[in-house]
């Protein structure tokens, strides 16, 4: 192998940690050729996941048929730098709030992002992925951690999933209803977020571009009445007008005008609304 070539492999190798993964995209804006990503796979520097996803191989790990889901992601989001995050159940669950929502088993990877790579369906993963594509806020940055880590310079140990904040996970949620999420689930997880910060919220429902999720979250927020509660007024945001229906063989909520079930359209009248 040329010194040229060399150098291109050593500062790929250091760039991609063992066990971690690359698509091809990236390992062309490293100038690494698909002839030459292939000679790599040849020669057991790198191994094929599937059509144009790799892998480094890590040192006495053997080769596994599953990929650990959440390797996956640290994978996308600081090595390829794709702009998706986990959010919804998912986020709740991995902040604890949500104690009785487990991970693992059936319960699915909700993950967010307008640029999620096609290849990301076709990988053999220790759990199903849901993925969203739409954004559901105008500011599609509003409400997801801060991670300063650096994949440059630190080590992958050291790096943090990207994911929503509870304010921002909670009404990903809401938005599954009722088709993949249920009214008695996104109860229990709102029963645990009594502290949530109004000024974050604020911002994510004035983003919000859905009135059906606006709608739900005051229905939530007055049956179980946190204390920030009181800091939040529901005639600043957009409402919108007229009856929504969501559920069948319900019951339009008095105040917030949706069609949710009967047991949630009881309401009482919430402090400061």
């Amino acid at each position: 192998m040329s010194a040229h070539k060399e150098e291109k492999l050593k500062s790929t190798l250091e760039a991609v940690s063992p066990g971690f993964m690359v698509d091809s995209g990236w390992l062309e804006r490293h100038e690494v050729s698909r002839f030459l990503a292939r000679k790599y796979v040849d020669r057991g520097w790198l191994e094929r996941v599937t059509r144009g996803v790799f892998r480094r191989p890590a040192p006495g790990a053997g080769k596994s048929d599953t990929i650990d889901w959440k390797t996956c992601l640290l994978s996308i989001q600081h090595i390829m730098d794709y702009q998706v995050h986990i959010g919804g159940m998912t986020a709740l669950a991995l902040q604890g709030y949500s104690h009785y929502l487990p991970l693992g088993g059936n319960a699915p990877v909700w993950v967010y992002g307008e640029d999620i790579p096609n290849w990301l369906a076709r990988l053999p993963l220790n759990a199903q992925l849901e993925t969203r594509t739409t954004p559901l806020f105008s500011d599609p940055a509003l409400g997801l951690t801060k991670d300063g880590s650096d994949a440059a310079s630190t080590l992958p140990w050291d790096w943090q999933l990207r994911m929503s904040s509870p304010e921002r996970a909670i009404l990903e949620v809401m938005d599954e209803l009722p088709g993949h999420e249920s009214f008695h689930n996104l109860d229990m997880a709102f029963e645990s977020l009594m502290t949530l910060r109004p000024r974050t919220l604020s911002a994510l429902l004035h983003s919000c571009r859905k009135i059906k999720v606006t709608r739900l979250f005051f229905v939530f927020a007055d049956r179980h009445n946190h204390p920030w509660r009181k800091r939040l007024d529901p005639q600043e945001f957009n409402l919108g007008s007229g009856d929504r229906a969501l559920v069948r063989g319900g019951r339009i909520h008095p105040r917030y005008r949706i069609m949710v079930p009967e047991e949630f359209a009881i309401t009482e009248a919430a402090d400061g609304a």
